[in-house]
């Protein structure tokens, strides 16, 4: 039966196909896979690094499939791996300058999806993201969701408290209220909030 919820998934499906034909075209012209273009640019706003595993949890790889793509990317100079700071048997992964310039340059294959984004009123631009984000909390539910360093999952964030509709949420890192349109999905600032109070974020977009 086609339902809204079915006409909504493909929509979405739709606009991923898009992005990853973008993706994908500007990753052939550059030597690279798709996966390889990816952990990219995860890893360009992680300067702190990143282990394997969560490489491969935020890619729903295995771990073999995103050991084989970072191996890749060590030979081409593109990433470099370091002992970790928290744990010498373990080993951080980060971008080297080339690498640093080829995700820059990865971020610009799918200008032309924000530029769409973009030509829509700011109303609407506040409401798709506000729906978008209600979908991801549903999405955490079924623990089939990467981590997020999201606006609603940290611990500065502070739900409902401005008086005014426009502004209603609270960043404690910046000291400064927080409009839907302002909630971010990556923040490089973020400080996972403990799970209760996550669920809790999560809810006051419902």
């Amino acid at each position: 039966m086609d339902t809204t919820s079915t006409r909504i998934i493909s929509a979405i499906s739709r606009v991923g196909s898009v992005l990853r034909s973008g993706m994908w075209e500007f990753a052939t012209s550059e030597n690279l896979n798709p996966a390889q273009a990816e952990i990219l640019q995860l890893l360009h706003s992680r300067a702190q690094g990143v282990r394997l595993s969560w490489v491969a949890r935020q890619l729903s790889i295995s771990a073999a499939s995103a050991s084989d793509s970072v191996a890749a990317l060590v030979a081409k100079g593109l990433v470099h791996k370091a002992r970790a700071p928290d744990d010498g048997r373990a080993t951080d992964l980060h971008l080297t300058e080339d690498g640093r310039q080829m995700a820059q340059r990865i971020g610009g294959a799918t200008g032309f999806a924000e530029e769409a984004v973009g030509k829509l009123s700011p109303q609407a631009q506040e409401q798709l993201l506000g729906g978008l984000l209600q979908l991801i909390g549903q999405l955490q539910k079924t623990e089939r969701f990467p981590e997020l360093r999201a606006c609603l999952s940290c611990k500065h964030f502070q739900p409902d408290r401005h008086q005014d509709a426009a502004a209603p949420h609270h960043c404690g890192l910046v000291d400064a209220p927080l409009s839907v349109a302002m909630l971010r999905i990556d923040c490089p600032d973020h400080l996972p909030a403990d799970p209760a109070r996550q669920v809790k974020n999560w809810q006051v977009l419902a």
